[in-house]
């Protein structure tokens, strides 16, 4: 008898370096393929026009790739746990696949999953470190009872002695039984609202990117990452938020770099650790997954009301041209600067005092690399209810400004209006005179940073907070 499998398709969208396909194949002569449109990710608002516009570029991809490998995608609407039974029940399937995620919502897929598929008779096979490079749960503290580091250092530590599998290569071939029903793979161009630069999604696309990255741009990361006008980083995440991209391809490849020596081995190693920061952060959500709306270390914080100052922050509107900067380039492209995304973020959370949960409702509603560990842990992180060490820390954004785009190309790039302000002047437009303010079409600044400053140590409760 023909045995079959379905593997279902997550956050993992490639043919190469994928466990749960390759799986699949080793056991079972034919294998469908499967990604399911889950309406509870529609139902949780989690269905951005930008995430879902490089969502079908990624299917229209991997739907490729399994074509010239003999096979083809299979895609589904509805209920996740519904569409799986039915295909099981429609091939006789006696294998389900699955990469093993850790949001909360991942986990509740898996129970359903397990309980749809083994009352068909058929056996759930989770997979781990396919969305991850060192499987949550894998390292913990020695003390007992911890589940997860609430720490990065030492975490990046242990992660850093961790021998990651070796990379898979890609089927050669994919037979997929007949007469699968499936629906038309999406397509970008039906995606209404979609940012205007976002960038292209899929398999192929991420593999040019990760190429060229460590050929070239990769030497130089450890220097370079926080330029915000050099627009030095990757660029890679929105492929490691959709697994177009194996993290544990990433790392191994980046290593051999860093074996290399040299300028080239600082950068390989600095960016390493900015994927060991994305474990962290899954192992983080892994354990605690409330965290996903609920405040890391609680707070007795009374935050201020999502107003017109928070409307002007969303519009890139706060007279703060570094922070507006990065809110505007987060509205063209769907992505920013991870040092603009820190600035922005300790603007609204610690000189506007504004919960961060409403900065990262926001910021979900455009990233295309809207992780809900990254996104959420990152937030609170800033916000001083999260991982962070140095909770009270504030991030003044005039001087980061200066620090991180000094003759202000970034500021002009992404607020043209400023564009006649030349070199560092420009982080401050309010101290030109009158004469030059009034030919800048620019607001005054929503608050003044010693005001902001001063709410934040009122609602803490400090008689001194220092700004960086």
């Amino acid at each position: 008898m023909t045995r079959t499998a379905v593997v279902l398709f997550t956050s993992d969208l490639r043919v190469r370096d994928h466990p749960p396909l390759r799986a699949a194949l080793a056991a079972c002569e034919r294998v469908v393929p499967l990604f399911v449109r889950d309406r509870r990710v529609a139902e949780a608002g989690f269905d951005a026009p930008n995430r879902l516009a490089f969502l079908a570029d990624c299917l229209a991809d991997l739907d490729a790739g399994l074509r010239s490998r003999g096979g083809r995608l299979i895609v589904r609407s509805g209920d996740v746990a519904d569409e799986v039974g039915a295909v099981v029940r429609e091939t006789g399937a006696r294998e389900v696949h699955l990469a093993a995620g850790v949001s909360g919502y991942a986990q509740a897929r898996e129970r359903r999953l397990r309980t749809a598929v083994e009352r068909l008779g058929a056996e759930l096979r989770v997979h781990d470190a396919v969305v991850t490079v060192v499987p949550p749960g894998a390292v913990v503290p020695s003390g007992k009872g911890a589940d997860h580091f609430a720490v990065f250092t030492p975490y990046a530590r242990r992660w850093a002695q961790e021998s990651p599998r070796a990379p898979l290569p890609a089927p050669r071939a994919v037979r997929v039984p007949d007469g699968v029903r499936t629906e038309e793979v999406p397509a970008r161009e039906d995606v209404a609202g979609v940012s205007p630069g976002l960038a292209r999604g899929g398999e192929a696309e991420g593999r040019r990117r990760l190429t060229a990255w460590l050929r070239g741009p990769l030497g130089a990361y450890a220097a370079r990452h926080d330029d915000l006008a050099g627009d030095a980083t990757s660029r890679l995440s929105p492929h490691l938020h959709f697994g177009t991209l194996s993290p544990t391809e990433i790392v191994h490849r980046a290593r051999e770099k860093s074996g290399e020596g040299g300028e080239g081995g600082e950068g390989a190693d600095a960016f390493v650790r900015q994927v060991c920061w994305r474990d962290f952060h899954h192992q983080v959500l892994a354990a605690r997954p409330e965290a996903a709306t609920e405040d890391y270390r609680r707070r007795d914080d009374t935050w201020r009301a999502d107003g017109e100052e928070a409307e002007a922050w969303r519009r890139g509107r706060t007279g703060y041209p570094v922070v507006d900067a990065a809110m505007r380039q987060l509205l063209h492209e769907g992505w920013t600067h991870n040092r603009g995304r820190l600035l922005a973020a300790s603007f609204l959370t610690k000189t506007l005092y504004v919960d961060w949960r409403t900065g990262a409702r926001h910021y979900l509603s455009l990233l295309v690399d809207g992780d809900v560990a990254n996104n959420q842990l990152n937030w609170q992180w800033v916000a001083g209810t999260g991982t962070d060490t140095r909770p009270n820390r504030v991030l003044n954004p005039v001087r980061q400004g200066r620090r991180y785009d000094p003759d202000g190309t970034y500021v002009r790039r992404w607020v043209p209006e400023l564009a006649g302000i030349q070199g560092p002047s420009v982080h401050e437009p309010w101290k030109l005179s009158a004469r030059e303010r009034a030919a800048y079409d620019y607001p005054e600044p929503v608050v003044a940073l010693a005001d902001g400053l001063a709410r934040f140590r009122r609602a803490r409760g400090m008689g001194v907070t220092r700004s960086s």
